[in-house]
């Protein structure tokens, strides 16, 4: 079983500009959103994926993901997809010895940036930099598929 062990956060600061690493742009749209999980089509750069996800809310869940190809990618997105589509730029960010990918959203989210730690085991311990915010992985309204029916553009606190 393949497994995701994830952390989001908001910014502090912009500071992490100043330690990007790469920038990629990325589009993907939801055919599916359930209680029990999400499957999306996603494009970066010239690649693109299938990804399965159990809709579990935390630090760790199921997920599958299946590269196809890009024309298949982007006639899925725009035939079959859920609008608004998620577009964002992942910025990478190395710190410490983990890799931080900082999502800065577009489109009907922007003005979001959420960054997020994947971790190799359950528990592992990372050093959280001086520009890293508030921890959001238990809020719903953060997760990329809940972008889509609740985008940041619409939200009244924000």
């Amino acid at each position: 079983m393949a497994v995701e062990i994830e952390h989001k956060f908001l910014l502090a600061n912009d500071e992490w500009r100043n330690h990007i690493q790469k920038s990629v742009y990325y589009k993907q749209g939801y055919l599916s959103s359930q209680p029990t999980s999400s499957i999306r089509v996603r494009i970066a750069d010239k690649q693109a994926w299938l990804n399965i996800k159990s809709a579990v809310i935390g630090t760790h869940r199921q997920e599958y993901e299946y590269e196809i190809p890009c024309a298949d990618a982007n006639e899925i997105i725009e035939a079959l997809c859920a609008k608004p589509l998620v577009e964002k730029v992942r910025h990478f960010v190395s710190n410490d010895k983990h890799l931080w990918e900082i999502d800065e959203f577009e489109g009907d989210n922007k003005g979001l940036i959420v960054a997020e730690i994947e971790l190799k085991a359950i528990g592992e311990t990372f050093l959280k930099p001086a520009w890293l915010g508030a921890e959001v992985t238990h809020e719903l309204r953060y997760y990329n598929n809940n972008l889509v029916k609740h985008p940041y553009s619409k939200w009244a606190n924000k």
